[in-house]
C-alpha cells in the first residue's frame, strides 16, 4: 500500500534533519586527521567501522523521532528495493575510507526514502561547513542558494565521472567500470573515477559535472545524490534509461543535455 504524502508534508522536516546531520559531522570533523590511520587491511576496517559507530549513535535517535513511524535502513552498503514505506537511508561517513586516509572528501548524508523514491536529502560537508538539501518537489539548494545543473548539450565537452560503490565488486561489474571508463574516455572531455558517489552527484546537481553513472544498486551512496539532482533539473534513470528507484541495477544522473548522449555510450555495456 502507498504512503504517498504531499510535498509540504515533508518540507517542515527539514530544520529538524539539518540540525542531526550537522550535529552527527561535528563528531565526524572531530575524529578527522590530515595523516592517514592504520596500515593493515584490519586496521583501515577498524577505523572505518569506529567512525560509523561513533556518527550513527548521534544519528539514528534524532532522525526517527523527527519522523514518527519511520524505519531505519541499517546496511549502508545494502543494495535493491526497501518494503513499502518510509525509510531514512544514511550514510554516517559518506567516504568514509577517504576520512580514514586524510583526505577531505566526505560527508554525512541523511535521506528519507518513501516507497523507494528519496524524497527529502541532508547532505553536509563538515569540512567546509557546505550543506546541500533537497525536498522532491521543491527544488535543490547549497547552502539556501538553488542549485542548477549544467546546460551542455555535447558529451565532447562534458566532464563526467564514475566509480567504485564497496570494496568486492563482482568481476562482471569490475569489467563494466573499465569498459565505461575507456567508452568515455573517448566519447566525452574528461573522467573522474573516484569515491563517493555523493561527492560527484553534488557536483552534477551544481553544475560543475555533467554526468555520473555506477553499475551498482548500493542504495546509501546514490539516493541522495539522485534527489539533487532530479530537484536541481537533471535526469536520473537505470543505465537501460528507465527510471531509477533503490530497486534498480544500476545508475546515471546527468544534466538532460548529455544524459541521452551518455546513456547511447553506456547502455551497450550495461
Amino acid at each position: 500500500m502507498s504512503t504517498a504524502m504531499p510535498f509540504d508534508a515533508d518540507a517542515p522536516l527539514m530544520s529538524d534533519v539539518t540540525a542531526a546531520v550537522k550535529t552527527a559531522g561535528r563528531t565526524l570533523r572531530d575524529r578527522y586527521t590530515t595523516h592517514a590511520r592504520g596500515v593493515s587491511l584490519n586496521e583501515v576496517v577498524d577505523e572505518i567501522h569506529a567512525n560509523d559507530d561513533a556518527v550513527l549513535d548521534v544519528l539514528r535517535e534524532p532522525l526517527l523521532r523527527a519522523r514518527r513511524g519511520s524505519h531505519w535502513a541499517d546496511d549502508e552498503l545494502a543494495g535493491g528495493a526497501l518494503p513499502a514505506g518510509e525509510w531514512w537511508v544514511v550514510d554516517p561517513a559518506e567516504g568514509n575510507i577517504n576520512h580514514v586516509h586524510g583526505m577531505p572528501d566526505w560527508a554525512v548524508t541523511a535521506t528519507l526514502v518513501r516507497d523507494n523514491q528519496p524524497v527529502l536529502t541532508v547532505v553536509h560537508l563538515p569540512l567546509t561547513g557546505d550543506t546541500y538539501t533537497a525536498v522532491a518537489g521543491h527544488g535543490a539548494q547549497l547552502n539556501d542558494r538553488p542549485l542548477k545543473v549544467s546546460a551542455k548539450t555535447e558529451l565532447a565537452a562534458a566532464l563526467v565521472g564514475t566509480g567504485q560503490a564497496k570494496p568486492g565488486e563482482d568481476m562482471d561489474t569490475f569489467r563494466r567500470i573499465g569498459e565505461s571508463v575507456t567508452a568515455m574516455l573517448v566519447n566525452g572531455l574528461v573522467v573522474r573515477v573516484s569515491v563517493p558517489a555523493t561527492m560527484q552527484l553534488i557536483h552534477v546537481a551544481a553544475g560543475r559535472m555533467d554526468a555520473f553513472w555506477q553499475f551498482s544498486d548500493v542504495r546509501s551512496g546514490l539516493v541522495a545524490g539522485a534527489l539533487l539532482v532530479l530537484e536541481a533539473g537533471g535526469t536520473v534513470t537505470d543505465l537501460a534509461g528507465e527510471p531509477w528507484s533503490t530497486g534498480s541495477r544500476d545508475f546515471l544522473a546527468a544534466a538532460p543535455g548529455i544524459h541521452t548522449p551518455a546513456l547511447t555510450v553506456l547502455k551497450p555495456i550495461a
